[in-house]
Order: C-alpha cells, then sequence, then structure tokens
C-alpha cells in the first residue's frame, strides 16, 4: 500500500532501553543470581563503586556509582559479581540482531539503547505497539527472559527515550504529542530528562526552575539564555515533539582508564598497567585509521591528589613512540616515588587526523621544533602492526613491549564507556 494511503501519525521513533543491563546479562546467565541484589563491579575490593546494580539491588537504595563499602550497608545480602565486558558487548550485537528481525535499528545509542525510525504504515499507535511487543517477545525468546528492555514511542528520538522513562522495569510507552506536557510534567522530576545532571539541576534551581513545567513554560530566547548554549533551544523544540536532525560528531580522542586493584598500586606495578593502557590506545589508533599528536596522560593517587600531563609529538601510530612519551612523564610526574599509592591511570590519544588525509611535511620542520621527533617511526610502525596481528591470531596480551604477557592479564581487557562500545577486535588488542 503506498505511504499515501496510511493515515498521518506523530509517531516516528520507538526507542528500546534495556534494563539493568549489565546485572541482567549476569542474572541470565547465572541462574542462582536470579531474584537476588546483584551489583556489578570493576574490581573485587571494597572501595570500588557499582557500575550496574540489578533491581532487587535498587530496591534497597543501590545504584550506578555507590560504593561498594555503602551498599553493603544498605543491603547486607548484596551479591558482588566482577564485569565480564565482552559478554556484554556479545549480548548487545545479538539484541540488535533480534531487533533488526521486526524493525532496521537506526542508531545505536549505547550499549543497552537502540533507536528506529518509524516508517508510515509502522507509525500509528496500533502498529507501533505490535512492533514493540514482538521485539520484546523476540527478545525474551531469543536472549532470555531476563533481559527485559523498556521501549518508548514519540514524534522524536529524544522523546522516545524519555517514554522508556515513565514505566521501567520492562514497559511499553506510546507518547502523544497531546500526552507529552501533561505526563512529563506529572511523572517526572528534572533529572530524568536526557541532559540535566546534577550540576545542571543546581544551575537551574539558581534560576528558579524546579520542575519540569518550569522548563516548559520558558520561551525560546529564556530556554536558550538559561542553558546559556544552542542546546537549551533545541529542547525547546524537542519537548514540543519537533523531530530535529541529530548533531553531527567527530571522533577527537582515543583513550582507556584504569582503577587499580590495591595490589596494583604501588608505583613500580602501577607503570605496568600504565604501559599496557598505551599499547591498547595505540592499537585502536591504527585499527580505526588515525593518527595522533597529543599524548594526555593522568594519575589520581589514594591520597585523593590528581597529576597529569600532556606531550605533543610528530603525528603517529606507533606504539613505541607513544611508550617513550608515558615514560618520560611518568618520570616528570613521580620523580620521587616514595610511599605513594596510585589508584588510577587514564592514556587519552587527542589530535587525530584520518591517515589517508594527512599530507607529510615537505621539509619535515619537526626537527626545529620542540615536540618529540623519531627517525625510528616507519620501523616501530611496521613493528606496531606485526605485533596487532599476532595479537588478533593468537590472543590477547600474546606480544607486548616492555612487559611480560602474564603481567597484563588482570587488567588488559576492554571496558565499556556510556556510549563507546568496543568492538569485538578490541577483546584482542
Amino acid at each position: 500500500m503506498p505511504d499515501s494511503l496510511y493515515p498521518h501519525s506523530e509517531l516516528k521513533w520507538l526507542y528500546i532501553d534495556f534494563n539493568s543491563y549489565f546485572a541482567s546479562v549476569e542474572q541470565q546467565l547465572q541462574p542462582h543470581l536470579r531474584g537476588r541484589p546483584v551489583a556489578v563491579v570493576p574490581v573485587e575490593t571494597e572501595s570500588t563503586c557499582a557500575i550496574a546494580a540489578s533491581y532487587e539491588a535498587k530496591a534497597f537504595g543501590v545504584a550506578t556509582g555507590t560504593p561498594i563499602w555503602e551498599a553493603k550497608k544498605l543491603c547486607p545480602d548484596l551479591v558482588c559479581v566482577l564485569a565480564r565486558h565482552e559478554l556484554y558487548v556479545e549480548f548487545h550485537h545479538r539484541a540488535i540482531r533480534e531487533i533488526e528481525r521486526h524493525i532496521p535499528v537506526t542508531a545505536v545509542c549505547s550499549i543497552d539503547e537502540m533507536a528506529s525510525s518509524l516508517l508510515r504504515n509502522e507509525a500509528s499507535p496500533a502498529a507501533a505497539r505490535q512492533i514493540g511487543q514482538s521485539i520484546k517477545a523476540g527478545i525474551n525468546a531469543t536472549l532470555g527472559e531476563w533481559m527485559r528492555c523498556s521501549i518508548g514511542i514519540a514524534p522524536n528520538r529524544y522523546l522516545a527515550k524519555v517514554a522508556c522513562d515513565l514505566q521501567k522495569p520492562n514497559g511499553l510507552t506510546i507518547l502523544m504529542p497531546d500526552d507529552i506536557a501533561p505526563r512529563l510534567a506529572t511523572e517526572l522530576v528534572l533529572t530524568d530528562l536526557p541532559g540535566i545532571g546534577r550540576n545542571m539541576e543546581r544551575r537551574l534551581r539558581l534560576q528558579g526552575i524546579h520542575t519540569i513545567a518550569d522548563i516548559l513554560a520558558l520561551d525560546r530566547r529564556s530556554i536558550r539564555s538559561v542553558w546559556g548554549s544552542i542546546w537549551g533551544e533545541r529542547m525547546w523544540y524537542l519537548l514540543r515533539g519537533y523531530d530535529l536532525p541529530e548533531p553531527e560528531t567527530h571522533r577527537r580522542s582515543i583513550g582507556h582508564s584504569h582503577v587499580l586493584a590495591p595490589a596494583l598500586r604501588p608505583p613500580d606495578l602501577a607503570i605496568d598497567v600504565a604501559r599496557r593502557l598505551t599499547l591498547k590506545a595505540a592499537s585502536r589508533l591504527r585499527r580505526g585509521g588515525y593518527t595522533a599528536r597529543v599524548f594526555h596522560f593522568s594519575i589520581r593517587l589514594e591520597d585523593g591528589r590528581r597529576l597529569r600531563a600532556e606531550t605533543r609529538c610528530r603525528p603517529t601510530q606507533d606504539s613505541p613512540a607513544f611508550l617513550a612519551i608515558l615514560l618520560e612523564i611518568w618520570h616528570r610526574l613521580l620523580p620521587q616515588q616514595g610511599d605513594v599509592r596510585i589508584k588510577k591511570l587514564g592514556v587519552v590519544l587527542c589530535g587525530l587526523e584520518p591517515v589517508d588525509l594527512r599530507q607529510p611535511d615537505l621539509f619535515d620542520s619537526w626537527r626545529d621544533q620542540d615536540e618529540a621527533y623519531d627517525p625510528e617511526q616507519p620501523r616501530n610502525l611496521r613493528l606496531s602492526c606485526a605485533m596487532d596481528r599476532l595479537n588478533h591470531r593468537f590472543g590477547r596480551d600474546t606480544v607486548l613491549i616492555g612487559m611480560l604477557p602474564a603481567t597484563g592479564k588482570g587488567f588488559s581487557g576492554s571496558k565499556i564507556a556510556f556510549t563507546r562500545i568496543p568492538d569485538m577486535e578490541e577483546f584482542k588488542e
């Protein structure tokens, strides 16, 4: 039937949000955890915090970011499970394959969130609800009954995501244009809106804005002034159901950070973690087809102090160049190691340029500048690429520089950030 024969609908987006995703994967794979309060943790120590909590744990007040020592006071029966990021990525790809049996996935928004645009023949409330129900049934059948999700359907992607929060867990909510203002104003608080965190909430309250109804009462000029950016004006349109195009984004950095287990916190052991993070970032850089010209390194000590430094270098991809910069910064930040203990490390490669678009310097002017110059770069790059091939073929950590493969086993795996989903290839790097 031609699109012109379908009745017009204001519904344009369907959003899928998996509930307590990491914890749900663990409960699905480990039946003895089902129905029990579970916290997923990055390391096995009381000083860490929960990176996910099951709904049974949330009922006791345990949430993402809750310190484990505090979580166990709130919930004495809490079960802590060490995160297994590779499995979460595997379930993510399985979920996408299942969703695409029912509707194409337009955007992957995070490890546990996906969005699909609705065609005219899919956009009536009845048709959209049927798609949502079929997705839920398919996920239940192929991923498992503990992989629950909330689905929101609305005039734009932003409101479809908001609609997911109106019924959790395992909800299916359709937000029609006439429902937007009354439902958001009565059922949600400020921080339920994407883009309003604790800092923005404080800023809004200082300007006399305490509820979503207060936001909806602002005109376009006022809301832009309150936000101090164009995002405020975008909010005005989005909260009224306008379907705006998503802002274009560009990759600006590649990095990794790691909270060290207590046994790895002395500097002479922490340096191996720093080396491993550097090698992993460099490998991702090469696989993505980029060079980097800025190396940024940060340290957080157990006593709360933060140390950071960065060095500019010739645009490069090779691991030895970045490791040399790391050691120079390390000795500069920690000239006398003493009794310091290192809690967290972070490596970020910035100033990215696609390899195919970069033009070489005609006169090699880098020799006369302050940035590091490495005449061995071509050979080191060949070495780095050979290491990548060996690690991909024979397994992660088959070949490393400056450390034995067994040293990195406890901290070399990939981690999932808020909106960055590692490729399965990354778990081999």
